[in-house]
Order: structure tokens, then sequence, then C-alpha cells
């Protein structure tokens, strides 16, 4: 089966103590080689970093709103990357709630067959949540990608940020 490849790739961040890595995952994504790096933050990332953190990167755009000029008149066809993303934003995506710029955008690539890459950000409670658990079943049977939080002896966090890009780089149409 031969992968679809984009010029374009999102970074989704979600309000977790480990959307402070935005800066560093939207890097990352610029040095990979897309052509187009969008950053859309959750209404409750912002209270973690600053859209202009992000806007600062160089090669990437932060779009906040259906109006911005990265994603008017529609968002252009990616790869999406959401990390981190928080319990509350994992379980909205796996009900299909968009209630929001950031799980609208997710949820169009989803219901487009566009690739998804989900980093969660999730403490061991709320990762042992049955929720969480469940969201994290249903959402791979989408065709959604699920790279784990890892515990490096403090309990989970959001994955290093070369796995993160590893999962994404397939997906960049080499040029």
């Amino acid at each position: 089966m031969t992968k679809e490849r984009f010029d374009v790739a999102y970074l989704m961040l979600s309000g977790t103590t480990t959307a402070a890595r935005g800066p560093e995952l939207l890097s990352g994504l610029v040095g990979l080689g897309f052509a187009t790096v969008i950053a859309i933050p959750t209404p409750n990332a912002a209270r973690v970093i600053a859209p202009r953190e992000l806007a600062d990167v160089k090669g990437a755009q932060v779009a906040e709103s259906y109006f911005d000029l990265a994603i008017r008149p529609r968002p252009p066809r990616g790869v999406v990357l959401f990390a981190p993303c928080s319990f509350n934003s994992l379980n909205k995506l796996a009900h299909g709630i968009a209630d929001n710029l950031t799980l609208s955008v997710v949820a169009e690539a989803i219901g487009r067959g566009t690739p998804v890459v989900v980093g969660p950000s999730l403490n061991q409670p709320l990762l042992d949540h049955p929720m969480a658990q469940t969201s994290l079943r249903t959402l791979p049977r989408w065709g959604v990608t699920i790279v784990p939080p890892v515990d490096a002896g403090e309990g989970p966090r959001l994955a290093p940020t070369a796995q993160l890009l590893d999962a994404v780089r397939p997906y960049l149409r080499a040029g």
C-alpha cells in the first residue's frame, strides 16, 4: 500500500504542560522539509505557550481562526501531528467533538483519510482512565497513528520529539 505524501504539515497543540515543546516540534517539522508548516493551538494551549512563541519559528505559520490566510479558503491537505494531545482533546477527538479550530481541522483530516499522528500527553491516572483507554483503541481504528507517552522514570510524558517526527516523516513528499 502506497502512502500519500504531502508538502503541508500541521502541528496541533493542546493545553498541557508539554505544549512548551511546541517550538521544538514546529522547528522539527520545518527541518524535515515540508514546504508549508502550520501550527494551530487549542484555546487552552495559549495558557501554556504564547502563540508568538510558535510564530517566531522560522518557516512556520500560526492559525488561530478559519479567517487566517494560512488555512483559507479551506485548510490545505496535509499530514497532521497532534502533539501534545491532552486528555480532553483526545477524548473529544474520539467522540467526534470538534468545538474549536484545532479539533475541527483534525476531524476533517480523519474524515478525508489524510494521515493523523497523535502524541498523547497524559499523566498516569489520566492514561489509566477508562475513557482515555477507549479513545486510544478507537482512534487507530479510524486510521490515526498513536505515538504513546514514554516513561523515563518520572511517569508518562509526551514521546520524544525524534519519535514524533519519525511518525510524520513517511508522509513527507520528497522534493
